[in-house]
């Protein structure tokens, strides 16, 4: 029986600007099954980002419930939020967000720091996941501004596998790439579902589609379908 990662409970979320109330998110509701790759579409403005980030802990409900793992997210202090999102969930982001400062490796390495890993093994595993990223090894000492757009995409990916959580999210992470760059992202996200890790893509590339088993379509924050 497919075991529940992620719940959503009629999920509101009310942003006030002026006398104006704002709903980015007007109670949406769905469970994604552990081990599932899904895709959540919409234009701009349909809601995409404030739910990644209900997803990810970063921000709470007006109303509603997300739980991760069965834990309801809104029973956390802050550093439980950040307890959990650092042993669950992974981040992609479409500007890579990497520190221009430190190499390949020492980017993949920041997060296992946090996590109190000593300095070999940090090192160790950081070169593995770059070689599992399918980055070439002889890039694994540049620094960002010495890699392409892809190659700084794989160390990303690396790095948000370095705790190895159970979630991925990934935000537009193709929307920087060209076609043929952006086609191996996606080919690597589907090989680590394969291999167990239920990812969750926030986008509005249409080939992603191609390679999830289920798509929430977002409109007004609303869902107005679920395929899968």
């Amino acid at each position: 029986m497919p075991e529940t990662i992620v719940e959503i409970k009629k999920v509101t979320k009310i942003y006030t600007l002026g006398a104006n109330k704002i709903y980015a998110l007007n109670k949406v509701s769905a469970q994604i099954e552990k081990g599932d790759f899904v895709t959540i579409m919409g234009s701009s403005g349909s809601g995409k980002s404030t739910l990644l980030n209900m997803l990810g802990c970063l921000d709470l409900p007006t109303s509603g419930k997300v739980l991760i793992n069965n834990t309801d997210l809104s029973s956390l202090d802050d550093d439980g939020l950040t307890s959990l999102r650092r042993n669950n969930i992974g981040f992609i982001f479409q500007q890579f967000n990497l520190i221009q400062t430190l190499t390949a490796v020492e980017n993949v390495e920041i997060p296992m720091i946090f996590n109190g890993a000593s300095p070999q093994k940090r090192r160790k595993r950081a070169l593995k996941l770059l070689q599992k990223a399918q980055l070439p090894p002889e890039y694994a000492h540049h620094k960002p501004n010495e890699l392409s757009g892809g190659q700084q995409q794989r160390v990303a990916i690396a790095r948000a596998l370095a705790n190895n959580p159970p979630i991925l999210l990934a935000d537009e992470p193709t929307g920087n790439l060209d076609t043929r760059t952006g086609h191996g992202v996606m080919e690597l996200l589907r090989e680590l579902n394969q291999a167990g890790t239920t990812v969750i893509v926030v986008t509005h590339d249409p080939r992603m589609e191609e390679y999830s088993r289920t798509t929430i379509r977002l409109q007004d924050g609303e869902i107005v379908n679920e395929d899968t």
